[in-house]
This record gives structure tokens, sequence and C-alpha cells, in this order.
């Protein structure tokens, strides 16, 4: 027996899988396929690969290779500085560098192998083995149980279920937790037992591995399944949706590379400048060559070119050190043990589901102080995906909360006209008959809704079904005509205990009003236009009598349809189409889902932050749209611009639609006027969005993409409706490629969200009701949208804050300490003799100064936490990438000078007086030198003292430690603790030095007047401001944020005054009301929405 897939016969490039790997014909060849085991593989490195492919990434980092080149420099060419000075630091970052990566490849190895040793049952010889998931061969018959995950792609064969149905979630691929039904070939439906299925002898044409991911389950409830492996370890569908992940990289990464760069124009100009000042003061023959040091033979037969370029590269080794190599490391390590205060954070701990937030990427901290534009999902993440009944309509009548509404349009006569049943009973049996409702027993399942008092668990193909079907003859259940997203509806064909036949049908509005009579649909438009408005969602039901014949008429197509081995979802949709016509309509249902707690206080904080909120949702636009009034989203003063399906009408070609849009930039240009004072909102849904993103090819609208998103730019809220998982990607990706590169943010709940999750800067997955692909592949996780203040306005704030202090902190130390060794360069004939030891060069970035910055950038608080959630507009002083601009760095590289300047000009005013001790001995270039460094060493850990705010006991510990340390380690050296280090230049250097009461006295004056500029600048103007917003024009920001308008929600009484719209003549379709809608109060300050472009006649 052969099973084939639908429509295989036009696809291209099929496997063939044998079932149970037994060949269909004993006579014919059989040749085993080669397939893919079903091992998982998430991790970057094996214990084989690990050393030579991690080298080759970090060595493609700019400054390493550099370094790397400087080291191979000093070993080949005979250079002043020894090979370990640029050796040792080098080793040192690309060691600690290496076992970060390591650590979080070996967790990825961790997860990989709990799922690829998880245990499986598979059927062999006509009984149940268990093995490991890794062990799943492609023919595999494989049993799954109730509650546990599809170890690979699985083509589903029978069922514990007489029926040969079975429930599955797809949470982990679509982000829908609903149950869906799935029905076991016919022909294998019987084959409930291990030994009826091994006897099976069939083969499966299939096509080779897609990404389709709707095509795939991902974990059965209520039954035991057996199918066949088709598509095993990375070929299944969701690993191939999870290859190619691009990395991301922060605003901060590329500021540091456009800083490196100055600092290497830098370094090549003092490179250049003592070369060429060498040779100029060498054209004297007496300094070129003195009588006391003669050239030899070979010295003076080198060619002069040669010579030059030696020199240069002698010069470029002497002071590379001004390129900080040890701030990758630092700044590698700040983010990786940054990223634990997030996850240690209790305030972002979720009681309900026993979850705190999670950090999937440490590399974007700093971009959460950044952000400008947050792309929101609606449904699980602004609202809890939870449903609850709220009222319905029946024949015109709102029954809620036990009391029956009449309003005008209702019909006062008790039964309706078209069936003999009471219209109350009526609805209800439609509502108990009409769903996929199954009560499952003992267990619980994550994300539905149970009763506390019983230990039942309703589980539907609809979360809606489950709030409805709480409420109750038999009836025998003939069809089921299941949901899919382009019908929007399902129905149900039942017989009655006197044997009537009834087709039950409930969906959206707009797919079960056309299919009515049409004189129905006036009394209940209006109850389901007003629920919309009031953010619920609403289902109509309908009915329908069938004939014996009829119904024969129906079995029969439904049967052919379902064998069908081509088209078979075309001509099931056929069957269903025709079935559903001419019903009669009985009422409508309002369900609510409720907003997640503190979501609205949330996006005010973010409006106020100066961010900018995009609702992106697949929901309908009234729905919608109430839930971003409730969410403040829209002011009651907000004016709103639509752009949707219903506004662009019909119209033969796709170009005459778009060029309307011609029209939208024209109101734009009337509206040149909108001010501050006024909030605008955007209200766009798909169909349309489409008509823009995309126009055909021999479309002369190009420029209206750009004209469209600059009227998105200036509104203060944008909503999108009806939007697929694609669109939500563009929508992202055209924000994120506009002018200025602004940040974007995206948070969402379902895997339906992954793809504007992994398109955004940084993506935010919410631990929701709709599976964990969102958080899975998020940079960061969080249990509640509410959440999302803290992670931003405090974390974010800080964190920024941290990382570009400790960046130019880094570019102003290391200009401090070659500054020096450049200027003496003009004292010792160019001669590339080193100011500093080989020692103090080599432990300088490593030692001397590198705790006090890392704990700094770990625990510094210039702003109390509290004060940052509560005053969002702090988030604006950071914002445009404040403290890493061209200004900030300038400062910082001018102070770096000016300290430089300081230390080498002031010991060298001290040396003047040949004789700095009592007893007449002069001091030497060593001790020069060590001076200079003891100066230097003190005036930039003192810096970052006056800097932090924040005082903890370990930044005493490591400030005060590491001059500490400083001192023991120069007398160390010095062999005044270690004797053994007598025969070393630095023999007793530095003790010798600190005999002399005038190089005491002058390392205090020359770290004071180092340091008086920063104690004016900052402790005197701005003691609560970090450094770069201290700077004169060092605050200015395009960004502002709007004033927040009246919080009433829409449909109640307001006291603020309406909005006036904008001064400018527009014109109004015929679907744009002048009067306010129906059941809105007078009083309200519900704006009208302001129809642009595509609505203009």
């Amino acid at each position: 027996q052969k099973l084939e897939c639908a429509g295989e016969e036009k696809r291209v490039g099929t496997r063939t899988v044998v079932v149970g790997h037994r060949p269909v014909s004993e006579t014919d060849a059989y040749v085993a396929q080669k397939f893919c085991d079903n091992r998982i593989v998430s991790s970057k490195y094996t214990l084989w690969n690990f050393l030579p492919k991690n080298l080759f990434e970090q060595f493609r980092r700019i400054a390493n290779f550099y370094f790397l080149i400087i080291f191979l420099v000093q070993v080949i060419v005979d250079t002043p500085t020894s090979p370990v000075t640029s050796g040792l630091p080098l080793f040192f970052v690309i060691t600690v560098t290496a076992i970060k990566q390591g650590y979080e490849d070996w967790l990825r190895h961790r997860a990989d192998n709990e799922v690829n040793k998880s245990n499986v049952f598979i059927v062999e010889n006509a009984k149940q083995v268990q093995k490991e998931s890794e062990k799943i061969k492609v023919g595999d018959i494989v049993e799954v149980k109730a509650d546990e995950t599809f170890p690979c792609d699985l083509i589903f064969l029978a069922s514990s279920s007489v029926d040969g149905t079975c429930y599955v979630t797809t949470a982990s691929l679509d982000g829908e937790s609903n149950f869906k039904t799935h029905y076991a070939v016919r022909d294998t439906t019987v084959l409930c037992t291990d030994e009826a299925i091994d006897a099976l002898t069939a083969t499966i044409e299939c096509e080779q591995p897609q990404p389709d991911l709707y095509k795939g389950s991902n974990k059965l409830h209520f039954s035991k399944a057996k199918g066949v492996a088709v598509y095993t370890g990375m070929e299944t569908k969701m690993a191939l949706n999870y290859q190619g992940k691009s990395q991301k990289r922060s605003a901060v990464e590329k500021s540091i590379n456009a800083f490196l760069i100055v600092y290497l124009c830098i370094l090549l100009s003092k490179a250049t400048v003592c070369t060429t000042l060498k040779y100029v003061w060498q054209s004297n023959p007496f300094n070129d060559e003195p009588w006391y040091n003669e050239k030899t033979k070979k010295e003076r037969e080198t060619f002069k070119v040669l010579r030059m370029f030696t020199d240069f590269l002698s010069f470029m080794v002497l002071f590379n050190f001004i390129i900080p190599v040890s701030m990758y490391v630092t700044v590698e390590m700040q983010k990786f043990l940054g990223s634990f205060f997030i996850s240690w954070d209790k305030e972002m701990y979720d009681e309900e589901i026993k979850e705190g937030a999670l950090v999937n990427t440490s590399d974007l901290n700093e971009e959460l102080g950044q952000v400008e534009y947050v792309f929101t999902d609606k449904t699980g993440t602004l609202t809890e995906n939870s449903m609850e009944f709220i009222e319905c309509c029946i024949d015109g009548h709102k029954y809620k909360d036990c009391i029956s509404e009449v309003d005008g349009f209702s019909q006062t006569d008790g039964p309706l006209k078209y069936y003999g049943k009471s219209r109350e009973e009526l609805f209800l049996r439609a509502l108990c008959l009409c769903h996929t409702v199954q009560i499952k027993e003992a267990d619980q399942v994550d994300g539905l809704i149970g009763h506390p008092e019983r230990k039942d668990t309703y589980i539907s193909s609809s979360p809606d079904e489950i709030a409805l079907v709480k409420g109750a003859e038999k009836y025998q259940l003939l069809h089921v005509l299941n949901f899919d997203p382009v019908r929007r509806r399902m129905s149900v064909i039942v017989r009655t205990t006197t044997g009537k036949l009834l087709l039950f049908c409930k969906g959206a509005d707009s797919s079960i009003f056309p299919r009515v009579q049409q004189e129905e649909i006036q009394q209940t438009k209006v109850h389901v236009d007003r629920n919309a408005m009031d953010g619920y969602r609403t289902l109509c039901v309908a009915f329908k009598e069938l004939t014996q014949k009829e119904y024969d008429k129906i079995d029969r197509q439904l049967n052919e349809a379902k064998m069908a081995l081509q088209d078979r979802e075309e001509k099931m949709a056929k069957v269903f189409e025709d079935a559903e016509a001419d019903m009669h309509l009985i009422g409508a249902t309002a369900v609510e889902d409720r907003l997640q707690e503190q979501s609205a206080e949330t996006i005010e904080a973010l409006h106020a932050a100066g961010m900018k909120v995009w609702v992106l949702t697949g929901d309908k636009m009234e729905t919608a749209k109430s839930t971003c009034y409730a969410c403040r989203l829209f002011q009651t003063s907000t004016e709103l611009l639509e752009l949707t399906a219903k506004m662009v009408g019909e119209s033969e070609r796709k170009e005459d639609r778009l060029h309307d849009l011609i029209l939208f930039q024209t109101c734009f240009l009337c509206c040149r006027s909108w001010t501050l004072s006024q909030e605008y909102g955007l209200i766009i849904d798909g169909s349309t969005l489409s008509l823009i993103l995309n126009p055909s090819q021999d479309s002369s609208s190009s420029n209206y993409k750009n004209i469209f998103l600059q009227i998105c730019l200036k509104c203060t809220a944008v909503l999108c409706c009806r939007m697929a998982p694609l669109q939500k990607a563009q929508i992202v990706r055209m924000v994120k490629n506009t002018k200025g590169s602004p940040i974007t943010l995206s948070v969402g709940d379902g895997a339906n969200d992954v793809s504007m999750i992994l398109e955004a800067h940084v993506g935010i997955g919410i631990k929701g009701k709709e599976g964990r692909q969102a958080s899975r592949n998020s940079d960061y996780a969080v249990p509640k949208f509410k959440h999302l203040r803290k992670l931003l306005l405090a974390h974010g704030h800080l964190y920024y804050v941290r990382i570009a202090h400790l960046v130019q902190y880094f570019f102003y130390k290391n200009l401090c300490f070659i500054l020096p060794q450049f200027l003496y360069q003009f004292f010792c004939g160019f001669s590339q003799q080193p100011l500093y030891d080989a020692a103090y060069l080599t432990m300088y970035n490593i030692c001397f100064t590198s705790l006090p910055i890392l704990a700094y950038s770990l625990l510094e608080q210039h702003i109390n936490i509290d004060t940052l959630t509560s005053d969002p507009q702090l988030y604006m002083k950071i914002s445009d990438n404040a403290m890493l601009q061209w200004r900030p760095f300038l400062y910082w590289t001018f102070l770096g000078a000016f300290e430089g300047l300081v230390f080498f000009f002031g010991v060298y005013f001290l040396f003047q007086n040949s004789s700095l001790e009592d007893n007449g001995k002069v001091f030497g270039n060593w001790t020069f030198g060590t001076i200079v460094f003891t100066v230097l060493v003190f005036t930039v850990t003192l810096k970052l003292a006056l800097d932090t705010r924040f005082w903890t006991w370990m930044n005493h510990f490591v400030i005060w430690g590491s001059l500490a340390f400083y001192v023991f380690f120069s007398f160390f050296w010095g062999g005044v603790i270690w004797p053994f280090l007598k025969q070393q230049r630095m023999y007793f250097v530095f003790a010798h030095m600190l005999t002399s009461v005038s190089t005491w006295l002058a390392i205090v004056l020359l770290i004071f007047i180092s340091l008086f500029p920063e104690i004016l600048l900052i402790h005197c103007w701005a003691p609560h401001l970090p450094l770069a917003l201290c700077l004169p024009g060092g605050a200015e920001h395009p960004r502002s944020t709007i004033p927040l308008g009246s919080l009433a929600h829409p449909g109640h009484a307001s006291t603020a005054p309406c909005a006036s719209p904008p001064s400018c003549s527009l014109s109004f379709p015929p679907a744009a009301s002048a009067s306010p809608p129906s059941g809105q109060h007078a009083a309200s300050c519900q704006p009208w929405p302001l129809a642009i472009g595509f609505a203009c006649p």
C-alpha cells in the first residue's frame, strides 16, 4: 500500500519513507535511503573544533587581529619592548573570551542533551521498545502518549480513539494554545494495537524537508497516537525555522569601532611624526653616529627605506597600548555578569508561573536604554489571552447577568418565526453543539481553564469556546466542518432525537453575515459593533435545517473530498461553502480578553520616556482599537487616521487604489501645523499595508512607501490590525531601516511573533499561554508586559550609562598612559627608548586599572532605581546614544591629553633640580618613568572614584585594593619583598624614589592638578548626572515627549475638552459618519476617525 501526501504529484524533490523499515515487495530491490538522525544541535562548537573555530572568530575582530600583528612584529623585528608586553594581554583577552563563549556553548549542549536523551517508545516486532529520542530513524513507528511532545515530524497513523482522532496543540509552532483535531488516514485508523500496526506494510511519498510551520503539530493531548517518522533531527520543521539566526550588534559596539578608528589614526600619526623627526634628528652626523656608538658595517649597508619602515613598526609597537585591547574582554565580562542582575530581579518574578526574567543574549543589555520604537502584539501580550463570557444577543435582545435588555431594534414577539422553538433554547443549543470542546479528567494542562472544584479540564480548538461552553436531549454528531483562518467559522451537522437534521454555524461577523438572510442582520449588527467598540471578541451564531436529500449530498461530497489525493483542502472548502449557505441568524456572543495587569500604566510610561508604541495584531480593527484605548495607547484626544480595506473600496487594479496615496501626501502637507499639543494615531490593516509595501512591478508608486512611513513617524501611536506574521516583520524592518536607524524593540508571546522579535534590534518574549517559542527566540524574556517598564527604564538606563562610561574611560586612561611615552621621545633623540618598565606596560590594563572600572560598570547607580522607574523622562536624557556622541568623546580625549601633559611635564620640571636627594645623588630615567606611572595610576583610579555615585563594599575594595596592589607589586618587582629579583633594572627604584620628600610632594600636587577640572565640572555643577550629561550641550536630544491627554476611556463621559481637528480641508467618505456612532454618549471625547488618502473621492 502506498500513502501519499495531498497534492504530491505537483511537487518535485520527494522522499520515499518505508513504514517500519519493511519493503512493500520482497521481489523489488530495496535500497535504504540515508537520512539524518534525530539529534537536535543548537550548539556552535564541538570538543574537537572549539579551539580553531573560536580562535578564527576572535581574530576576526579588528583589535585582536591588530595586537596579533603587533605581537608578531615584536617577535620578528628588534623592537624596544618585549613581545610579552603585547602577547600577555592578548593571551588574557583571548582566554577569557574563549572561556565565556565555551561556557555559553556548554549550556546549549546541555539543553540539547535534555531533548536528545529523553525517552520515547518505538513499535518494533509487535511490541514497544523504549529508546532515546536521538536514536529515532526515519520510518520508525513512534507512539506518543498524552501530554508528550512530538520527538520528530510524524505522519499520523492511528490513535486510541475509535474514530482515529487526536487533539494537539501547536503553541511552539504558531503560538496558538488551543487544541486542533487531527484525523488518521482512513486505511490505518483500525490499527490501534502494536501487533496490528507492526503488520502494516506501506511506503510514504512526501516532499523533502521544508520550513513550513503551518503543516505540523507540537504536543499531543487527551489520547495516545501512533505515527511514522518522516523528518528527524535538523530536518524537522522546527529545526529548519531556527537556523540562520542573525547576529545582532549594539549601537555601543558601533561607537567603539568609530572611536577605535580615531585612536588608530592617532597611533599612526604618532608613529609617523616620530619616524620623520628621528631622521631629521639623525641628519646631523654627530647625532646619527656619535663617537661612542659607531655603526656596524651591516647597519651602514642596510637599505634606508627598509630601516625607515622598521623604525616605523618599532614606534607602532612602542605606542600600541593606546589601542585598548583589554577593553573588549572587560566589555564582555560586564555584559555577561551584568545580565545576572536582570535574572535576579525579584520585582520581575511572577508568582503565578513561578518564573522570573530570562536573558538569552547578554550582548544587547545597553540597547535596552536606547529604544525608540516598541512593537507589541496584542493578544497574550497586552491582554491575558484568558476569555470570559460577558453577554449575548439573541434576535436583538441582549442578555447579561441573567437580565434581558431590549432596545429599539429588538423584536418583541417571543419565539422565532423560522423555527418552532424559543429563541433562547435554540441559541443555547447552538452553543452547546457547535464546538469541539472535550473534557479531560485528572490531568491539568498548562494554559487551559480548569474547574477548581473538579479535576477536569476543558480542551478545545478555540479558547473562545471554553468560555462559551460553561452553561446545557442527546444529539447525534454527524459532521464537523472545522474552523480555519480563511473561512473564519466552524459548523456542525447533528441529528435530533426526532430525526431532524440541523446545521449550526458560528464565526466572525464578516463571515456569517453574507451567508444569512439579509433582513435578519441589522438587529444583531448593532450589538456586535457595540461589543467590538467595548473591546470584546464577538462571534455570530446561525443555523440551517437540512432535508435528508441535502444531507446525503453533503455527506457524499465530504467523504469524496477527504479521500482526494489532490487539492484536498480546496475541495473540502468548496463543500463547506455550499453547505453553509442560506442560513438563519440567531444571535451573537461577546467574550472578553482582559487586559494584563498594569499594561496601560506601562504603555503610558513608555510614551512619557519618548518611545513610540505600535500595536501589531491579527484581530479585527474594532476590537483592537478599543483595546488600544483601554491600554491608553490612544488617548481620548488622539486624532485618528485610518487606512483600511473598508475605506479602499473595490477597484480593478491595485495601482488605482495606490494612486490615492498621493492624497495622503497632500493631507500631510496640509497638516504641517501639527504641534506637540495634538496627538495623532494611525490605524492600518494588513490588506492595505500589502498594497503599500508590495506594489506591482509596473506600478509607478515607489515613493508611496516613503510617504506612508513619514506619516507613521509623525504619529504618536500606530495600530496595525489583521496582520500576518510576515507583515509584522516587514513593519519592523521598514522602521528599522529609516534615516537615523532608530533602535527598535519587539515584544510578543507566541511563535507567530518570532519573525518580528528576530527582526528588531531587541526582541522581548512574554512567558505567556501561547507556548515558549517567543521567549526561546527572544533576547530577553519576561513573565508579564508590565515588567517591560523596569527592564527598559531602570535596567536599560543603568546598563547604557555604565557601559558608555566604561568605553570612554578605557580610551581616556590609555591616552593618559601613552602620551607621556610619546613626549619622552622628544627628549631621547627618538631612539624608541621606553618610558615605563616592561612589567608596568604589561600590568597596567590587566591588573592595575581593570577591576575598578569593571566594578563600576556592574554596580553604578547614578540615579536610584525607584526614581528611574517612577520618572520615565529621565530615560530621554541618555537617548540617541547621548554618552557616546562625538562631544563627550572629544571631552574625554582632551581630558586624557591634558592629564598626560601634566604627568610628563610636571615630573620633567621636578627633574630640573639636578639633585633630588640629600646626599646629592640624582635619579635616573627609570625613576622618571616610575614617578610618571605612579601619578598616572593614582589619577585614573581616583578619577573613577570621583565619578562613582553609588558606593558599595566592592567598590571600596577594588579601588583602594588596586592602588595598594600597585604599591605592593612595585616593592615586589623592585626586589624589596622578593630579593631574588636583584639583577633586573628596576631593583630598588620604587623604594628609592619614595625616600625623596620632593617626589612625595610632586606626586600629590600633580594628582590634584590633574583632577581639579573634574572636581569643578562635575561635583560643583551637576553632582547627580553622569559625565556626558554635564557637558555644555551634552543633553541636546531631538526626541521629545508628547503630553498625555485625558485618560478617560472611550465611551465614558470626560470633562476634558475635545481636541479640535487640524486646520485643513479633508474629504470624508460616506462610511465616516458625521454624527457619533450609535450608543456614543454626547459628552464623550471619543475622536472621529479621520479618513485620509484612500477614502477621498
